[in-house]
């Protein structure tokens, strides 16, 4: 007896006529917005890379099977949109303090996942010595730091993570070191603590970047899950609007600009005995 052919070579095309209007109107089947964010629309700017960021973060909280333990503390940003569109427990922190914040809901519920989500404005210039210090006590918490090198919210003028050259809306001409001094690698310093477990640095520019940005989110959220300290995660995000780029030339800005000097990788990995090299002085032989 012979076989039926298989389905897909049976079945015939399917064509629907355009000449007329359809019999039924179309609806949406699946917006694919993550389970854990509760409305897909935002009202960032076009090209802004910190949805995609935001989206990585929710997207391994809920891989991780952690949805009911996590608590995330929210920085002062655009990201801050999305404080109350996530299906998980947020507290919001005064501009730079979310580290401290953070700390006391770890120490107070220590079953939790705790992770912040601030921007390099937030972490860098106005809240410093918040993530350093959580840093050097070895607080098991997780802080993740948007970087685009301008305080987007407020206009998109310099950071002190602005790189050398970058245009802001008070450094038309570039950053200079002259004048503006040097941008400050944060993920280095934050690598230097001892306290400090797990330390990354990726990206959202491209499909590649994003896959390896959720893997260091998973392996910081892991990190902290096994009590061995505090884990930091920067991700270099686009901001086309504060670059003076185009938005289809903003991944390729991140490439050249940002990336030149705030060079993603994994920089220090406790779980994998991987530690963190202080580079050497210039002139070195070592």
């Amino acid at each position: 007896m012979t076989p039926p052919e298989p389905e897909h070579r049976t079945r015939l095309p399917v064509f629907v006529d355009t000449d007329a209007p359809p019999d039924a109107p179309a609806r949406l089947l699946h917006d694919f917005t993550p389970a854990l964010i509760d409305v897909g629309a935002h009202h960032l700017c076009p090209g802004c890379g910190e949805p995609i960021a935001m989206r990585s973060m929710v997207e391994q909280v809920d891989e991780l099977g952690e949805v009911s333990r996590a608590i995330a503390v929210f920085g002062i940003g655009c990201y801050t949109a999305y404080s109350n569109n996530l299906d998980i427990e947020v507290l919001q922190a005064l501009h730079g303090r979310a580290p401290s914040l953070a700390t006391g809901v770890k120490r107070c519920r220590p079953d939790t996942l705790v992770f912040t989500v601030q921007g390099d404005g937030d972490m860098v210039n106005e809240g410093l010595q918040e993530v350093l210090h959580t840093a050097a006590r070895g607080e098991n918490v997780t802080c993740f730091m948007l970087n685009n090198g301008v305080f987007g919210e407020t206009g998109g003028h310099m950071t002190a993570a602005t790189v050398l050259g970058q245009r802001t809306k008070n450094t038309l001409e570039g950053r200079d070191a002259a004048r503006h001094g040097h941008p400050i690698r944060l993920a280095e310093l934050v690598a230097a603590l001892d306290g400090a477990a797990y330390v990354a640095r990726g990206a959202v520019n491209n499909a590649v970047n994003i896959t390896r940005t959720n893997r260091m989110i998973k392996d910081a959220f892991r990190t902290q899950r096994e009590g061995l300290g505090f884990s930091f995660v920067e991700i270099l995000t686009m901001c086309p609007t504060g670059w003076f780029v185009d938005t289809v030339d903003a991944p390729g800005y991140l490439d050249s600009a940002l990336a030149a000097t705030h060079r993603p990788g994994v920089l220090k990995d406790a779980r994998k005995g991987l530690e963190f090299r202080t580079p050497a002085p210039k002139g070195s032989t070592t």
